[in-house]
């Protein structure tokens, strides 16, 4: 019979090897690609090796390097498939190169062809985001290899089908393949080209740590938090793309307040109701800063604007000094610069704040016709608020219903709930 020191010793184990999937995926993906150039062996041996984990360290004990550790295992795990499929010269010298990478921390193997930046993430990141693919997928596909997302989880951000989200990432791996992409951070004058694709890679890997798309924890810390290591990384690439640094600013803005916006209990706390002296002041000093650097290059763009938006919320105090005009035009200029159905449903939000809940619902009904964001939780959520606000609380607890069949987390429904119980007690 298991004791119960057992027990904790295997749940502990579990437990880290949750942890190292969470912290190493991308870091192991990334360095079996850069040596086998296979894209699917190098994901089917990373799962193969954390498998393997799952069995070994609560026996064994979880080791003082995981990732590692892990690397080595999945690197094992993908000379053994090599040897095997060895049929031909080629297949030969494939795992004679494998065999020649000496086991050590992943990460850390020397400067790039041009002596850039030492990071096998980074030139994942450029080999997804080549030009010859499609942005999307491009974005889906570093989405899927850097951070470990599910293919579910990246069709839920890019609003479509599971099914079609496969097939996307199917063909991009293919094209990666046929048309023999080298795996490396381009030279300088190629990089341009590329900023677009890493930029938004970068921005929806933030995006998922900041609000996972799913599941019971509403953050995902180690997603945020790499999606910022990177981005200073790709500041220090491009110091003069002014983007980039806007990027950086609008990350470290929003990040300030990751540790405002859930309650003891894991429950939402709206922006309105936080507890500003929790936000923290370096990054909102250091996001600031930035974003005026990248201002005064006098060329904004779509993150910079974003950017300025956070600046606003992070300069008031209070919610109530909130300058909801100004977030309202900055949001007419997102409109301008990046047209999309999110950027207008949360214009009409700041709309609704600046002008009032009648000046906005037009709006959100609008959208709702155009059909653009069905399935999106949100947007039945919002329409639920004007509602609420404007005293329709029959109609605002049916748009609530709405969102609660919609929303994918946890804290989401709690929230909800609440909200739903309020407008019913109205009704």
């Amino acid at each position: 019979m298991t004791g119960a020191h057992e027990v904790h010793e295997m749940h502990g184990a579990h437990e880290a090897v949750d942890r190292a999937f969470r912290d190493e995926w991308g870091q192991v993906v990334a360095t079996l690609i850069g040596v086998t150039g296979d894209w699917d062996l190098a994901e089917e041996c990373a799962q193969d090796a954390f498998a393997q984990a799952l069995q070994t360290w609560p026996r064994d004990g979880v080791p003082e390097r995981p990732g590692a550790w892990l690397t080595t295992a999945a690197r094992n795990r993908a000379t053994d498939r090599l040897r095997r499929a060895a049929v031909g010269a080629a297949k030969l010298r494939e795992v004679a190169a494998m065999e020649r990478v000496q086991a050590g921390e992943p990460g850390n193997d020397g400067p790039d062809h041009d002596g850039t930046v030492p990071d096998d993430r980074l030139r994942l990141m450029f080999t997804c985001c080549h030009p010859a693919l499609a942005l999307e997928a491009q974005v889906a596909l570093t989405l899927r290899t850097l951070a470990g997302l599910t293919t579910a989880e990246i069709a839920r951000a890019f609003l479509v089908g599971e099914h079609t989200m496969s097939k996307r990432l199917t063909r991009a791996k293919q094209k990666i393949r046929h048309a023999a992409i080298p795996y490396r951070v381009p030279p300088a004058h190629l990089l341009p080209e590329r900023t677009p694709a890493v930029l938004a890679v970068l921005y929806l890997l933030f995006n998922e740590g900041y609000s996972a798309s799913a599941g019971a924890d509403p953050v995902r810390a180690e997603l945020s938090g790499e999606a910022i290591r990177l981005a200073r990384v790709l500041t220090r690439l491009m110091p003069d793309e002014p983007e980039a640094v806007g990027l950086l600013a609008l990350m470290l803005l929003h990040d300030a307040r990751r540790s405002a916006r859930f309650d003891a209990a894991g429950d939402l706390v709206l922006l309105e109701d936080q507890d500003r002296t929790r936000w923290d002041a370096g990054e909102i000093g250091e996001g600031t800063a930035l974003l005026d650097a990248a201002l005064r290059r006098g060329s904004p763009g779509p993150y910079q604007v974003q950017a300025a938006i956070a600046a606003c919320h992070a300069a008031a105090t209070r919610a109530g000094d909130t300058d909801w005009a100004q977030i309202a035009a900055l949001y007419g200029e997102l409109v301008r610069l990046a047209p999309s159905p999110v950027v207008e449903l949360n214009r009409a939000v700041a709309v609704g704040m600046a002008d009032g809940p009648a000046a906005a619902l037009p709006l959100v009904e609008a959208l709702d016709a155009s059909g653009r964001l069905a399935g999106y939780h949100l947007l039945p959520a919002v329409r639920a608020d004007l509602l609420r606000r404007l005293g329709r609380a029959a109609d605002a607890a049916a748009a609530y219903r709405d969102a609660l069949a919609l929303a994918p987390t946890g804290a989401e429904h709690r929230y909800l709930r609440r909200r739903l119980a309020e407008v019913t007690e109205e009704s």
